[in-house]
């Protein structure tokens, strides 16, 4: 709750009820009062209809063909005097009196109802052919109207007109049509610590991203998308640009300001014009959507976090902008997929889950990505997403569960799953994997070594990435697949050797030189999460040095990877430990304290399938070696080498 500046009063959320229910209320009350009825038609050119939505229907004005026209070249007659012609009877024809020659397209000569066509017939002369089979009348011919017939109603109201539709338009003699006019929807951005792209930033700054994707959203549901300049957070600033809003828009988008926060106004000004009619809904995320309306005009706020802004407009908008175009959302395919772990969830919210898909098998894998409402890239990375009940509280790993499909299936069944270690040279793979091969694409759930050979344990992946230390012999991998896979044929192909050391501040000013100084006092650390080759690692070097864990500041602050370790390093933490590429990335120190081997786990049913053979090919591309010893801290000495089989 928040104290309302302008009442005194504290705002709370008028509802935690199921989002069907809330968008069932909101368009009843809408149609109502005419918000969603399209307006005035226009008038468009049809070859500019493409992806309009027609507001009448449309019929021919025209037959087409509008004239009897040659189906084939050949020659044209009165199938009568074709009539008895065989191999043992053959028939003559005289050229340009009882045979005219025709192209295909040609109108009909008079008298003639159908053609020969040119490789059947036999000239015995140059103005006698012979032909040996008879044609039935209106043969190769298309009469008049065999396509479209003049009055006939080539596309119906409401239709979203296609590339076929604007060719049968022009076909029947159409050159303009009537369309529902485009909803145009403003969005507003708001919030003090916004700024422009390609300013520079300063701490605090957030770039003003969402607009942009919900302005993409709203451009391929069919809108025209009005983008405002971003409003600070104060409520007379926030009251004028949504009047102002109002003036040129049919829907109104508050991008942030929709909780319940000491500077979130969206709500109270949406209430001070209009209505309020749900604030917060049972979704995770998304829950503070709060939809409104004033002056007959639906006018939404938005949650700011880009994964809930993005839910949200499609849960929302969506429907909107089809119903003002006389059309309904086309439903997303489902399929069913297994997921790869345990997926817990909140009971009394429907959560949606963003997950990578590939086909290992006979079976879909779905594995779960960063859950985060602030977590834009797991949009970018989602394939599907699986939606959790509000009445349960997850799924279990290996269990079957629809899937809501963003990709084509085609493209997901060409997906190499990768399941293990994280390692930023996957990402050069796999952009040189789609360069190599565009129907193909790579799916890499970083989720530790460990997890990774389980994951091939479980049938789930192609591939797993692993750098795991064996404390007693100083060999990597080989007696983790033999412990964790003792029965699975498997090659073990190395992909980098690589440097693993500390992370720290530009400058290094905590004096920090090796794993020792992580127990002085004041040094704050981050580490990677159970499971991972860099954790085992780190264990490995600590016992080594007597250091208890329990001496570390941090030590159970966990990332998931490199990359994410450098970047809670360059967010303040003293130090962590990862690879030098992922230091280098940031502009930050490195302080090197081991090689290591990082290798492919891959089962040897797929060894010879295109899902390992292509990632082989790359491999060995020296511009792929280049990119990635371009990273920093990284040899490929042995990569795409056969380290290790087990039979």
């Amino acid at each position: 709750m928040a104290l309302s500046k302008v009442t005194g009063k504290r705002d709370v959320y008028l509802d935690d009820r199921p989002w069907e229910e809330a968008l069932e209320e909101y368009m009843a009350y809408l149609e109502q009062k005419g918000a969603l009825n399209p307006g005035p038609p226009e008038v468009v050119a049809v070859e500019e209809a493409r992806g309009r939505v027609t507001a009448a229907p449309v019929y021919a004005r025209v037959s087409s063909p509008h004239y009897h026209a040659a189906a084939m070249d050949g020659y044209a007659v009165k199938a009568a005097l074709t009539f008895g012609a065989s191999e043992t009877a053959p028939k003559r024809l005289a050229v340009g009196s009882e045979a005219i020659m025709v192209d295909t397209g040609d109108p009909l000569p008079e008298g003639c109802d159908a053609v020969i066509m040119v490789e059947d017939v036999h000239f015995v002369s140059s103005g006698v052919l012979e032909i040996t089979q008879p044609v039935y009348p209106w043969q190769h011919v298309r009469p008049i109207g065999e396509d479209i017939v003049a009055t006939e109603m080539i596309v119906p109201a409401n239709h979203r007109v296609r590339p076929v539709d604007i060719g049968g338009l022009l076909a029947g003699g159409v050159t303009e049509i009537y369309v529902h006019p485009r909803p145009r929807v403003a969005i507003l951005p708001t919030g003090t610590e916004l700024v422009e792209p390609g300013r520079e930033l300063r701490p605090g700054d957030i770039i003003d991203y969402n607009s942009r994707m919900l302005a993409g959203l709203v451009t391929g549901w069919g809108g025209v998308p009005v983008r405002k300049k971003i409003t600070a957070d104060d409520f007379e600033a926030l009251r004028r640009s949504l009047l102002e809003a109002l003036q040129e828009s049919d829907i109104v988008l508050i991008n942030a300001g929709s909780s319940a926060g000491s500077e979130d106004y969206t709500a109270e000004v949406i209430r001070s014009l209009g209505r309020v009619l749900v604030h917060g809904v049972a979704t995770k995320p998304g829950k503070p959507v709060i939809l409104g309306e004033v002056d007959g005009r639906p006018v939404i706020g938005v949650p700011g976090y880009p994964v809930s802004a993005y839910l949200c407009a499609d849960l929302f908008v969506k429907p909107i902008i089809y119903k003002k175009l006389g059309s309904v959302p086309p439903a997303r395919r489902k399929i069913e997929a297994t997921v790869s772990r345990k997926l817990v969830s909140s009971l009394g919210v429907e959560e949606f889950v963003r997950v990578k898909l590939g086909q290992v098998g006979d079976k879909i894998i779905a594995t779960p990505i960063s859950r985060g409402a602030g977590i834009i890239m797991s949009l970018i990375r989602a394939d599907g997403i699986v939606r959790v009940p509000r009445l349960s509280e997850g799924y279990g790993a290996g269990q079957a569960v629809p899937v809501e499909l963003l990709r084509p299936l085609e493209e997901i069944k060409e997906t190499t799953v990768i399941i293990g270690s994280h390692d930023i040279a996957l990402d050069v793979l796999a952009n040189y994997l789609r360069r190599l091969y565009p129907q193909a694409s790579l799916s890499s759930a970083h989720v530790g070594s460990l997890a990774g050979l389980n994951a091939l344990k479980r049938g789930e992946a192609h591939c797993a990435g692993t750098h795991l230390l064996d404390e007693e012999t100083g060999e990597y991998n080989v007696s983790y697949i033999q412990r964790l896979l003792p029965d699975r044929g498997v090659v073990l192909v190395n992909l980098v050797y690589r440097e693993q050391g500390l992370i720290v501040a530009k400058g290094n000013p905590k004096g920090i030189r090796g794993l020792e100084d992580l127990a002085r006092p004041g040094v704050t650390f981050v580490n990677r999460q159970r499971g991972a080759g860099t954790r085992v690692l780190l264990d490995y070097h600590l016992k080594q040095l007597g250091i208890s864990p329990d001496q570390i500041n941090g030590y159970e602050r966990e990332e998931y990877t490199h990359m994410a370790v450098a970047a809670a390093v360059a967010g303040g933490v003293d130090a962590g430990l990862g690879i030098r590429a992922a230091a280098v990335a940031l502009g930050l120190d490195f302080i090197p304290l081991a090689e290591e081997r990082y290798d492919l786990c891959i089962p040897r049913e797929y060894w010879d399938t295109p899902y390992i053979q292509r990632l082989l090919t790359v491999m060995n591309l020296p511009e792929f070696r280049k990119e990635v010893q371009a990273l920093g801290g990284y040899d490929l000495r042995d990569c795409g080498k056969v380290m290790w089989e087990q039979k």
